[in-house]
């Protein structure tokens, strides 16, 4: 009777065969430590999200990964960044929603189609129009109103121009002849507290400010996702309140342009690991957020889409750089 397993003959010639594989085809590790660049402020929710996925990957990658933050411009600071980073791995970035839109609203000299190579789609936001606890605003039909009777005086914080917020906004109030105070703030956490000390009279963020809605320090007049929040379910939507308008921002992880295949390999396949973790989960449940996992190819199509998605948006809201 013959035994069990690979004979010696066979064994050898496994060992032959993985002496000549090329090297791309052995699983890349980094040889320094990996920069992930986060284009928001220390401390907001996608910081610490991020730091917390950083922490859990640094093992399966075998070097610490380490988070740099770039705030402002809606977001789009950390493509200059991946623009001119060398293409080995040591460099990666957050790759926000806004960058796909503020290309075809401001001039730029960075395109996030040429210049990034998507890894991988971690998660997305939603958001939601808040106000302060103490607000006379118990409804977001009272912002309307407040438009219409004090014409130019409501003031409205958004985490920057020509982000997602931001858009909604206009599509809400300017188009309809509703003038209002557009206030950008780099991060969630100084919007919260512009919010609750008065300097602003609402506030439009993704779901990072949910431990302050639980904690009582603001109150959730709507949110803009496609359905209600579990979270809270009593709050409308904008579709509830007859508008058809969904904002919705995913985000991933990019490399410079040009990340060799193996490179780009190994930094998703590390990452998809740390992002299955349950401690990563529990962070982005407190934000209302849930893992939306999409592989490279597929976050490479959808990043292509998002892009000529934002381009008619922008167009039929006049918001192009030939429109203004």
């Amino acid at each position: 009777m013959k035994r069990a397993g690979l004979s010696r003959r066979h064994c050898l010639a496994a060992g032959a065969a993985a002496l000549v594989l090329p090297r791309w085809a052995r699983a890349w590790k980094p040889s320094r430590a990996v920069s992930l660049w986060v284009p928001w402020p220390a401390g907001g929710a996608t910081d610490i999200s991020l730091r917390i996925l950083a922490e859990l990957a640094t093992p399966h990658l075998g070097q610490q990964v380490v988070v740099e933050n770039r705030s402002g411009a809606g977001g789009t600071l950390v493509m200059p960044v991946l623009q001119n980073a060398e293409p080995d791995g040591h460099t990666i970035a957050q790759l926000p929603y806004p960058v796909f839109r503020i290309a075809h609203t401001q001039r730029v000299l960075w395109d996030p189609i040429r210049d990034t190579t998507p890894i991988l789609q971690v998660s997305g936001v939603t958001f939601g129009a808040l106000v302060a606890e103490a607000s006379p605003f118990r409804k977001f039909e009272d912002l309307f109103e407040y438009a219409r009777a004090n014409p130019g005086r409501l003031s409205i914080a958004t985490n920057g121009v020509g982000t997602t917020p931001h858009v909604v906004l206009e599509e809400l109030f300017t188009a309809r002849g509703l003038p209002y105070i557009h206030v950008p703030y780099k991060g969630t956490a100084e919007q919260i507290n512009a919010i609750t000390s008065g300097q602003v009279m609402v506030g439009v963020n993704s779901t990072g400010f949910g431990p302050a809605v639980d904690s009582g320090q603001l109150r959730l007049l709507a949110t803009f996702g496609a359905q209600r929040s579990r979270r809270w379910p009593h709050v409308p939507t904008l579709h509830d309140l007859g508008f058809d308008i969904t904002a919705q921002s995913p985000w991933g992880l990019a490399g410079p342009r040009g990340l060799p295949t193996p490179v780009l390999a190994g930094l998703h396949d590390a990452f998809r690991k740390a992002m299955f973790e349950p401690r990563f989960g529990a962070e982005l449940a407190k934000y209302d957020q849930e893992v939306d996992y999409l592989g490279t190819m597929d976050y490479t199509r959808v990043c292509r889409l998002f892009f000529e998605r934002e381009r008619k948006a922008v167009e039929k809201l006049g918001l192009t750089r030939s429109g203004g």
